[in-house]
């Protein structure tokens, strides 16, 4: 089976049908999935954006990174898996048509590399943590929190874009 025939087959679904609003009573199905992921995303982006601009120092200047990561980054888990449940529905309703697109592949490619940027993070200055956490924030925290907002504006540009070319 080739991808081609993958997402014929995923769009054979009676669920991608319902998405679609080929089902009576299912017209509103598809919007209302795409509000919900557009709202879980702006709570991914608006968590995110509050770590990366305190470590950019632009925000909370006051509050240690560790604190603020340890209160919002459990929400943007549960915002971003909420998103992506939504995003993989609103994909089912036209998965021939999304893979093909270019700025639905760009925001994958901008969440693949916020993802990579993030592990960088994560196993590099943020292990140090404790020696800067109150103090000046070291250029490499600086960087991965600009690439961060920078990638996950990025996501936001081409999702919306998305919605534009489909």
């Amino acid at each position: 089976m080739n991808i081609a025939q993958v997402l014929s087959t995923i769009e054979s679904w009676p669920v991608s049908a319902a998405l679609r609003g080929e089902n009576p009573g299912t017209e509103w199905l598809f919007p209302i999935v795409e509000t919900l992921h557009v709202m879980a995303l702006t709570i991914v982006f608006g968590s995110i954006a509050m770590v990366d601009l305190r470590l950019l120092g632009l925000a909370s200047r006051d509050s240690r990174v560790s604190r603020l990561s340890d209160e919002v980054l459990p929400w943007t888990w549960i915002a971003w898996c909420t998103a992506a449940v939504f995003g993989t529905l609103m994909f089912m309703a036209k998965a021939t048509t999304y893979a093909g697109n270019l700025q639905f592949r760009l925001k994958f490619v901008c969440m693949a590399l916020a993802a990579v940027n993030m592990l960088i993070f994560q196993f590099g200055a943020y292990r140090q943590v404790a020696r800067w956490d109150t103090g000046t924030t070291p250029v490499s925290a600086k960087v991965a929190g600009a690439a961060s907002l920078s990638l996950w504006i990025g996501v936001v540009f081409f999702g919306r874009w998305v919605g534009f070319t489909t």
